[in-house]
């Protein structure tokens, strides 16, 4: 149980620090997009900063594997929340994203929510799954990758629009995690897939279960439209907006489709669904725009004695 927790911690840390320096490498480079996948491509993978920001992110995924096997989801989902309080932080010195006093406050009660979650967990009570309903992934899943791809190029299509205001952010966030949310569930299945005794017989499972294309089509169309908004929007705002929608969506609908119970004993339970909550709509009211500069003071005008 607690390895599972150290090994959420730990990818919370790969994570933010892979969206960070991807970040800072898209920064450098020229405006990218969707539209041109091959471009884009080329010029991300042309760049050292980037490709150490994707091999954390990598890291991130092996441990994440690590903690669907030890934590029931929802748990898990809780703890992969409090890795918002890293991304800025290292927002703020890497990107120079300063948070302002009501940001920390989130961060303080994320933390909290933290708290909250760890003391629900108790070893051999928590029921862990680790299998589910094919038929029933699929369902889960496509449905909500049509609507995460439908909901991004609607995004695309209003920024070009010049005679809109610039966009925020938050319909990118949304899309890229549904994306994210179906990924997350697909490395939960592939999880319990390496279950299997004997490698022979755990990659025949694998590749007979819907988990690895998934995961592919996750992974392709998550890579090219997270580069995109990323570079178009504020990392410290767009992955906690991206965060929120994979947290819910996994908690939610990742409890159901695999089975996990929640806690039995009425105060475990309220540490659980409190936590995870308390996080989520901490994230829902953080600040979604810039504050705007005070104007300057007008200059005196200097008259003659």
């Amino acid at each position: 149980m607690w390895w599972g927790v150290a090994a959420a911690l730990l990818a919370n840390t790969l994570y933010s620090l892979g969206f960070v320096l991807e970040k800072r490498a898209l920064t450098a480079l020229p405006e990218v997009t969707i539209r041109r996948p091959a471009r884009l491509l080329r010029l991300v993978l042309g760049s050292p900063l980037w490709i150490g920001g994707s091999l954390a992110l990598a890291a991130g995924f092996a441990a994440q594997l690590v903690v669907y096997r030890t934590l029931p989801i929802a748990a898990a989902q809780g703890i992969f929340v409090s890795g918002l309080v890293l991304l800025v932080l290292l927002s703020a010195r890497l990107l120079g994203e300063e948070t302002s006093g009501r940001e920390r406050y989130a961060l303080g009660a994320i933390l909290l929510a933290l708290l909250m979650v760890v003391l629900s967990l108790r070893e051999g009570t928590d029921t862990v799954s680790q299998d589910a309903p094919y038929q029933l992934i699929l369902l889960v899943c496509v449905p909500s990758l049509a609507t995460g791809v439908w909901l991004y190029g609607s995004a695309e299509r209003r920024a070009r629009n010049r005679h809109r205001r610039p966009t925020t952010g938050v319909e990118y966030g949304v899309a890229v995690g549904l994306l994210y949310g179906v990924s997350s569930l697909a490395i939960k299945g592939v999880s319990s897939r390496l279950t299997t005794d004997g490698i022979g017989g755990a990659v025949l499972g694998l590749l007979a279960s819907p988990y690895p294309y998934l995961l592919l089509f996750t992974g392709a169309f998550g890579l090219v439209m997270s580069q995109a908004a990323l570079q178009r929007c504020r990392a410290s705002l767009i992955v906690p907006v991206c965060t929120t929608v994979t947290s819910l969506f996994t908690a939610v609908l990742g409890t159901l489709s695999f089975g996990e119970a929640l806690p039995d004993e009425p105060l475990r339970l309220a540490l659980r669904v409190a936590g995870t909550a308390l996080a989520v709509a901490v994230l829902l009211t953080m600040p979604k725009h810039e504050a705007s500069p005070q104007p300057s003071p007008p200059a005196k005008e200097l008259t003659s004695p």
